[in-house]
């Protein structure tokens, strides 16, 4: 056997002593801090080089270990984490659209914590929802709520919008068909302002491509829209009949009520900026 080998093997075989690490009765090598032993005999009064022993954890190494291997798993999610929301979202502030950060103002974010819950059953089911109600009711933080808690489940979600979409398809440089098998790829896929995109034949067509492709892989879409169940029932024309008859078929709607939380929060930021500069507060 090599040098280097056998160098290899009596490491595995010793034990590294402590100071205050002692002999015990049995005649292993004790921790002298936890008291648990340090070695182990090999079966059966078996040998390894000699050697009628082998290391063993103490409980301080073994805390030790698992600390460390806490710390590297820990860093290893966050650093996935974090490529899932660089990747996911188009706008930084989507990430603070989260659970935590709710303010109860959501009347149907119970639902969000639902779909989350059922994950798995709702990826293998095929389950899509499609949000309407009125501008600023709080649809698009739902969905934002949903991805936030997925990808922090290591679970990829894509939440964009037609207009980027088309923008991708007519000016990026990557292949139109990679970028919505790309698109189709991921285990859900949010549209936020579905039925805002532009109407032109192209863009229709590339909007069905996406919504089919969807359909046709068996995964799960999310969709927000300021048009009603009525209106996706009853289309104005053959491609948008082709594009909302196939949505309709993969998502149940869920109605958001309630007023503009936009048009509120910025009546709040000009009432605060207003007793500002009045000198409402001393400076």
């Amino acid at each position: 056997m090599s040098g280097n080998l056998m160098d290899t093997v009596l490491q595995m075989v010793n034990t590294d002593a402590e100071p205050e690490d002692y002999k015990g009765e049995d005649g292993l090598l004790y921790c002298g801090k936890c008291h648990k032993p340090k070695e182990a005999y090999f079966p059966q009064g078996k040998a390894l080089f000699g050697r009628d022993r082998h290391p063993s954890e103490c409980d301080c190494r073994r805390a030790e270990r698992e600390k460390r291997e806490k710390k590297d798993a820990d860093e290893k999610h966050n650093a996935e984490v974090e490529r899932l929301k660089r990747e996911g979202f188009s706008n930084p502030a989507m990430r603070n659209w989260t659970f935590e950060n709710d303010n109860g103002k959501c009347t149907q974010i119970e639902k969000a914590h639902s779909y989350v819950e059922l994950w798995e059953q709702m990826k293998a089911e095929n389950h899509g929802l499609v949000l309407w109600g009125n501008v600023g009711s709080g649809k698009s933080y739902f969905t934002g709520c949903i991805a936030n808690a997925l990808m922090e489940r290591e679970i990829p979600v894509c939440i964009t919008n037609f207009a980027t979409i088309l923008d991708n398809l007519f000016y990026g440089a990557e292949n139109r068909n990679e970028y919505i098998v790309r698109l189709c790829s991921y285990p859900l896929l949010i549209l936020d302002d579905f039925g805002m995109e532009r109407g032109t034949e192209y863009g229709l067509e590339q909007v069905y491509n996406v919504i089919d492709s969807r359909y046709i892989s068996k995964k799960p879409l999310i969709a927000t829209t300021n048009l009603t169940p009525e209106q996706l029932k009853n289309p104005e024309d053959v491609p948008h009949a082709r594009i909302y008859g196939r949505l309709l078929e993969m998502c149940v709607p869920v109605r958001f009520t309630g007023g503009d939380f936009r048009k509120v929060a910025a009546q709040q930021k000009m009432k605060r900026l207003k007793e500002l500069m009045e000198g409402g507060e001393s400076q």
